[in-house]
């Protein structure tokens, strides 16, 4: 008996999709109970509202104002806590960045204190910040960063736009890949930052607790609500309030943990248009190749 070969691929295809489906229903499901099993102990939903990022999109790029901003929130303010250990002063130069000219990042360097040695002596000391030097912690060891902040070590935030998001769950983590949705870091952390708030009425926190209703991992968190409006001056007309300040330190954040973002979407467009245009030109090779077997 002959099989007919184009209905037992069709068939074929039928159950590779049904088994595709199957699987990502399951996945979902895992994700649902996983990602939100916390939440819902607590009976409190996370609400993480999406901004409009420059950034963006498969053509979306960084502003370099706001990463120039954004810089400046995170030296005024987070640094006080904070560590970026992965980030150099280098990189504020670089293309696809703030963008800042060399010699305004070598003032920037400049103007912290960073430990070096040991000279001749064999000791330790304390030199101007270069170009080639990280961005400094304000702690020597996280036990000092613990003893500082009621035990509670603050992250180091080099890679938090990437290591920090709320599970969507399913059927929305599918529509994120089609849309190409990867803004899910920094919009919690914009999120968290704009969410402080006064406990409700029966909610308890333990002492040296601030209420976040958005917290990833809870309602409430050491950190105190960082910012208000007015805290940071801006040169440039840019509104002083703590939502512009929540989201341009977020954007300089993501950048920090993708600085490359730029240039990796001018190649994937630049691979796609490749791409199509090689599809074109081996569909008409095969159309001339085989047109007098039709």
């Amino acid at each position: 008996m002959m099989v007919n070969l184009q209905s037992f691929g069709g068939f074929l295809r039928s159950g590779i999709l049904a088994l595709t489906l199957a699987a990502t229903g399951i996945i979902g499901a895992a994700t649902v109970l996983g990602g939100t099993a916390a939440q819902a102990a607590e009976g409190h939903e996370k609400h993480i509202n999406r901004q409009d990022w420059s950034f963006a999109g498969p053509l979306g790029t960084y502003d370099p104002a706001q990463l120039q901003r954004g810089y400046k929130i995170y030296k005024d303010v987070c640094s006080a806590c904070h560590s970026m250990k992965y980030v150099a002063f280098r990189n504020l130069v670089q293309p696809g960045g703030p963008q800042f000219t060399e010699e305004q990042a070598k003032v920037l360097a400049a103007s912290v204190q960073v430990t070096d040695g040991p000279n001749s002596d064999g000791d330790m000391f304390q030199r101007p910040g270069r170009l080639s030097d990280r961005f400094p912690s304000p702690f020597a060891n996280d036990e000092a960063a613990r003893a500082s902040n009621g035990g509670a070590l603050p992250p180091d935030m080099s890679l938090l736009a990437k290591a920090r998001a709320v599970e969507r769950g399913f059927p929305w983590f599918v529509f994120d890949v089609v849309t190409q949705y990867q803004e899910g870091g920094p919009d919690y952390i914009y999120t968290l930052l704009t969410s402080f708030e006064e406990p409700p009425e029966g909610v308890t926190l333990m002492p040296g607790q601030h209420y976040n209703p958005n917290f990833i991992n809870g309602i409430s968190l050491a950190m105190a609500p960082p910012l208000q409006d007015g805290l940071v001056e801006y040169t440039d007309g840019t509104p002083m309030t703590v939502d512009q300040y929540a989201k341009d330190v977020s954007a300089f954040l993501m950048w920090a943990a993708e600085p490359h973002l730029d240039a990796r979407k001018r190649i994937g467009l630049n691979v796609l248009i490749f791409l199509a245009v090689f599809a074109g030109a081996l569909f008409l090779t095969k159309k001339r190749i085989w047109a007098d077997a039709h």
